[in-house]
């Protein structure tokens, strides 16, 4: 890939002192500089690094009213050894580049999208370097988004567009993965249609149907939903913000992609980690009546999701039918506590990163 750096604006005054470092929570504090990048007259030109700021968009503009919108999501990390290291960023391009397929918004090539993405994120991070977390399980979460900008009521794709990334300082997603997270299977409503939908594609339209199910299992003291397939309401599909892991057995079950579930990176790096160590997986349908029985018999040894903003984590319970399954083997269980260990690991440099997962680049020597 060749290096070359885009254009810089500088904030003229850093919001860096506002932040509490201990208490960070997740996604709701941004970094002083944004990559942003526009779309119109049949190309996209003018990528630069600004300040973080507002944008200044029409009521009519296609996005608000359509939902034309993509976006993605990864991490960089602190490493003691003064490197920063941003992991898998070309999975994530390419995932970028598959959902604006879908949404039918007229990216660059994937190549170039994935040059582009990771030379704007080192830039970002080079400039707000001081805002990358040093505390174990804090890291720099890292926001491709793009938005068709035209003002038009007709129902069509744009012909105008914005792309920006953005970073922030995030802390855990999940604050209680000592005890595992509690998951409330959902048999009513539905994430994403099983053929010709949306699942595959990081899309608004996907966390929007999410909502409603979702604020209905923390109301009723579940962390997240564990959805179904929307033919049967049958198979499992994925959790509302990883994908679910099944050891039965001995054996790793995890849902095949098809189409409906979102082709997680961590997911990716997780099958792979298992392979390397020998482990049984099958990527196959999964019904939940399987795991509801493997629970009974006793089979059931671990659950855990594998996703971006959660890593590796431990699931501690399923609500199903009012009854709710408590997995023996939590606090993590031995799988998953070792798939968290190696995958933070490399994410960090402290272990080898064989698979040259990580884009690396030096760091000055501040610490927050």
């Amino acid at each position: 890939m060749q290096h070359v750096n885009f254009p810089v604006t500088p904030a003229t005054q850093s919001r860096l002192e506002q932040v509490d470092f201990d208490n960070l929570g997740f996604g709701s504090i941004f970094c002083d500089h944004m990559f942003s990048m526009d779309y119109e007259n049949g190309s996209w030109h003018s990528p630069q690094i600004i300040s973080y700021q507002a944008l200044a968009i029409e009521p009519g503009v296609a996005m608000l009213h359509y939902g034309q919108t993509v976006f993605d999501g990864y991490k960089a990390f602190r490493g003691e050894d003064g490197q920063a290291r941003i992991f898998r960023p070309e999975r994530n391009a390419q995932r970028l580049y598959d959902s604006c397929q879908r949404l039918c918004i007229p990216i660059m090539p994937a190549d170039e999208l994935r040059d582009i993405m990771i030379q704007a994120t080192r830039q970002l991070i080079e400039l707000d370097h001081a805002w990358m977390p040093a505390q174990w399980g804090h890291s720099l979460y890292v926001r491709p988004l793009i938005i068709a900008t035209e003002a038009t009521l007709e129902v069509r794709a744009a012909n105008s567009y914005r792309f920006i990334i953005m970073t922030s300082p995030v802390g855990g997603y999940f604050t209680n993965l000592k005890k595992g997270v509690s998951l409330r299977v959902e048999d009513r409503f539905t994430r994403a249609a099983s053929i010709g939908g949306l699942g595959a594609a990081k899309t608004a339209a996907n966390y929007a149907a999410s909502l409603l199910p979702g604020s209905q299992s923390r109301a009723q003291g579940f962390d997240q939903v564990l959805w179904l397939d929307s033919n049967e309401h049958r198979y499992v599909e994925e959790v509302g913000a990883m994908n679910i892991f099944f050891k039965i057995a001995g054996k790793v079950v995890t849902p095949p992609l098809g189409g409906s579930i979102l082709p997680g990176v961590v997911r990716d790096s997780a099958l792979v980690l298992l392979k390397d160590w020998g482990v049984t997986v099958e990527e196959r349908p999964i019904a939940i009546d399987e795991v509801i029985a493997a629970f009974r018999s006793g089979e059931l040894e671990e659950v855990f999701g594998a996703g971006t903003a959660a890593v590796i984590c431990p699931v501690a319970s399923i609500g199903y039918q009012d009854e709710v399954f408590t997995v023996a083997n939590v606090p993590p269980g031995e799988l998953t506590l070792r798939l968290y260990n190696e995958l933070t690991g490399i994410q960090y440099g402290k272990l080898e990163d064989i698979h040259a997962w990580n884009v690396c680049l030096p760091l000055p020597a501040t610490q927050t």
